[in-house]
């Protein structure tokens, strides 16, 4: 692990999922987990900016052709898409962010910190035909659809 991306106090999963040093009872990334636990509740709250930043700022962390570069990227994509379909109508933008985010989710196994990759996958796709699906959408987090906190508007207003 690199020091970069070690964390203090950064829970660990339900169950084993990718990402998750069960050996060592810890994170291999857990700036990454932390980052995707604020970014998925952000994003569950409408709060599409602030979910692209949080997943942004963490992207930087990693080198190029990484599996947690293609993750953090991708979730930015999926932020930055839907900021621009509710918050401009622009469904154009929308496809385009979303093409992207597709290329950049085939990296990270179906669950990956937590995530459900395999969901998001299917949502972008039919959302790219049918963007009205994304209405209601939630990322689904550890089996689960994390509501936002203040803590997670703290977290992000950190990231400035």
């Amino acid at each position: 692990m690199d020091d970069h991306t070690n964390a203090e106090g950064v829970d660990g999963p339900p169950e084993a999922v990718p990402g998750w040093l069960a050996e060592d009872n810890r994170w291999e990334h857990a700036t990454l987990r932390r980052a995707t636990v604020h970014g998925v509740a952000l994003f569950n709250d409408g709060a599409y900016h602030e979910s692209h930043d949080c997943f942004e700022d963490e992207w930087y962390n990693y080198g190029r052709g990484t599996v947690e570069s293609a993750f953090a990227r991708g979730m930015v994509q999926v932020a930055a898409g839907a900021y621009k379909h509710f918050d401009f109508q622009d469904d154009d933008g929308m496809r385009s962010l979303f093409e992207t985010a597709l290329q950049y989710l085939r990296a990270p196994p179906a669950d990956f910190y937590g995530v459900d990759i395999l969901d998001v996958r299917t949502t972008l796709t039919n959302a790219l035909d049918d963007p009205s699906v994304l209405t209601g959408y939630q990322i689904v987090l550890d089996e689960n659809y994390p509501e936002a906190t203040p803590a997670d508007y703290e977290y992000a207003d950190t990231l400035d």
